[in-house]
């Protein structure tokens, strides 16, 4: 009996074990995770100027334009950890009233992984619960907000994957609000580098991704970001990490009026993803500038007009281009302008044209719409009469009836 039981001690210890080992390998979040907060080397490995980073997937994006500036296996879809609740965020705010007052249910209070501690009962704003999900990465606080905006985690979630859809981010899809390793739950690097770019650009979720630490109610919030301290201009935006996904960051760093955003999946360490973010942001910053290609209002070409009063209407480039471009890209530019060979009065101001483009090894970079520039009315009869009369009166001046 005493060896029987014994032996089911064993087992049951050996189960343990083992079901331990494979929660903190499969469901790890980021409450098991301490922020870097170091001193990053400057020194990291290159091939042909660009860096090599240990991430399995990342990317670099220009704010402004959207143009991809470093890329690695940044379409591959992988799991993304906490950096979900960069949507989560985006949905609430547009959805909700920031005032608003939530009271938090069992339901959040006792969803597991990294959060602020939120009790049964509880009532916080919408606002302050932001501050929570986005700063200290609270699950609670993600599912408290879903259920006040859409009555169910369900029925937000669908919300979360129509604005992928409309952002155009296909390769994007979520099971939840918060970010644990789910079936179906999953994105790219490049589909979030184009979701933080949207909502970097709502002022409310820049001010709060930004922000080192707050305090709610009963709560000190830090950001779990650990560029915030330590890389010069960066404003944003979001870690994540569980045991599927790895250490991933979601960053955006300003400079000089340029604004950059990295997304980095599936580093080992923090050490490792904060070094990878840094040397990406370091490598954009320093090889790509902004080059103003047109400017809005800019005179591209003048057409002539078929029986217009006047003979030519202005062409101009209806907004303004800047690109960042590499040195070598600027050499190689290419511009190329498609427009009618004339047109045929009336011609009105404003109407579309045609458009140019900049390209460079045949990628297109920038295009803008041309626009007639003023209007151009349709010669008439008296027109005709007139211009008959002027003809009749140079050549009288200038004797050709008198044979002189």
């Amino acid at each position: 009996m005493i060896k029987c039981t014994r032996k089911l001690l064993g087992i049951y210890l050996f189960v343990f074990i083992l079901g331990f080992i494979f929660s903190s390998i499969s469901y790890a979040d980021e409450i098991d995770e301490e922020p870097f907060s170091g001193v990053l080397s400057d020194d990291f490995l290159q091939v042909s100027g660009v860096p090599v980073i240990d991430a399995l997937a990342a990317v670099v994006i220009d704010a402004k334009t959207g143009r991809v500036l470093y890329s690695k296996n940044a379409t591959a879809r992988r799991s993304i950890a906490s950096t979900t609740k960069i949507m989560t965020a985006l949905v609430a705010i547009e959805n909700g009233c920031l005032e608003d007052t939530v009271t938090i249910s069992s339901k959040a209070a006792s969803i597991w992984g990294s959060n602020i501690n939120l009790q049964t009962g509880q009532k916080y704003t919408l606002n302050e619960l932001l501050y929570g999900l986005l700063l200290n990465s609270g699950n609670d606080a993600s599912i408290a907000i879903a259920e006040h905006i859409s009555g169910s985690v369900e029925a937000f979630v669908e919300k979360m994957n129509q604005k992928a859809r409309e952002l155009g981010a296909y390769d994007t899809s979520y099971a939840n609000t918060h970010g644990l390793d789910a079936q179906g739950h999953y994105s790219t690097a490049y589909d979030l580098a184009r979701i933080a770019r949207y909502a970097l650009n709502n002022t409310v979720f820049s001010k709060i991704v930004s922000t080192k630490y707050a305090a709610i109610p009963g709560k000190q919030l830090h950001n779990t970001n650990e560029l915030l301290e330590i890389y010069q201009g960066a404003d944003g935006v979001k870690t994540g990490y569980t045991g599927k996904a790895g250490r991933c960051l979601v960053a955006s760093a300003t400079r000089e009026g340029m604004r950059i955003i990295s997304v980095v999946l599936g580093s080992p360490t923090n050490y490792k993803r904060a070094l990878s973010s840094k040397s990406i942001l370091d490598y954009s910053f320093k090889s790509y500038k902004y080059h103003t290609l047109v400017e809005e209002g800019q005179e591209i070409a003048r057409l002539p007009v078929y029986k217009g009063r006047e003979g030519f209407v202005s062409i101009k480039a209806s907004e303004t281009v800047e690109i960042p471009l590499r040195d070598d890209e600027f050499e190689k530019l290419d511009m190329n302008v498609f427009v009618p060979d004339e047109f045929e009065a009336p011609v009105y101001a404003g109407m579309d044209t045609g458009f140019m483009e900049f390209s460079v090894n045949g990628e297109i970079l920038g295009r803008t719409t041309l626009k007639t520039w003023h209007d151009v009315s349709r010669k008439n009869v008296y027109d005709y009469l007139i211009r008959l009369i002027r003809d009749w009166a140079k050549m009288m001046r200038e004797g050709i009836f008198f044979g002189n």
